[in-house]
């Protein structure tokens, strides 16, 4: 779904389900003028890509039963997204206002923490390149842009994707979250190698070799 073009029919779809009860094929063809197949192709996609949820509803007596269709929270964040541009920064700079560079310092550092947290419990790999080759299969599943290579005998992350990009400031403070958040998943420190902020395609990070 995110490397797909997201049709103007498809828009449609997910604006008609977000903010209300589930609808059934029916419900959005009748509100769409659409065929069936159209409006099963496009939910099928949306499904797939984690933006809408199917749900079966069970009718009484010896109907049968039917699909409904909900909006995700990530067809909430796909839709709005131009809106996360404008209320993140204003609250990245509201923090640097009111506590200074020691506050923001602080409040990532306990964002690199709890996303590690959220990681680590689902890294299972007790060798530390395979738990860094395991995080990056999350970030993936979960909507991130991310390959995995072996560079010069290192295993190297290019993270195409960076979900902290509107937060980023002249100082680059919010950098650090992605190598941290890393180190501490995987258990051995993680350099970047590469970033984008420096003229490169995406930012890249290694394992460390021989205690780097």
């Amino acid at each position: 779904m995110h490397d797909a073009t997201v049709s103007t029919a498809g828009m449609r779809i997910v604006n008609l389900l977000v903010g209300k009860e589930a609808q059934t094929v029916a419900d959005l063809i009748r509100a769409t003028g659409v065929t069936r197949t159209a409006v099963t192709e496009q939910l099928n996609e949306w499904v797939a890509g984690g933006f809408v949820e199917r749900t079966i509803e069970r009718l009484p007596g010896r109907g049968r039963p039917r699909n409904r269709y909900s909006a995700t929270k990530s067809a909430l964040l796909l839709l709005f997204g131009n809106n996360q541009h404008l209320v993140v920064p204003a609250i990245w700079q509201a923090i640097g206002e009111v506590g200074g560079e020691d506050l923001k310092k602080k409040v990532l550092r306990r964002v690199s923490q709890s996303v590690a947290d959220h990681y680590r419990r689902q890294v299972t790999a007790e060798d530390p390149e395979e738990r860094f080759r395991q995080l990056a299969e999350l970030l993936c599943q979960e909507g991130g842009i991310v390959e995995v290579r072996e560079e010069n005998g290192r295993v190297v992350m290019h993270k195409r994707s960076c979900p902290f990009i509107s937060m980023l400031d002249d100082g680059r403070a919010v950098c650090c979250v992605d190598q941290e958040m890393m180190t501490a998943v995987v258990g051995r420190p993680v350099a970047r190698t590469a970033c984008r902020h420096d003229g490169a395609p995406c930012c890249v990070f290694a394992v460390g070799v021989n205690g780097e």
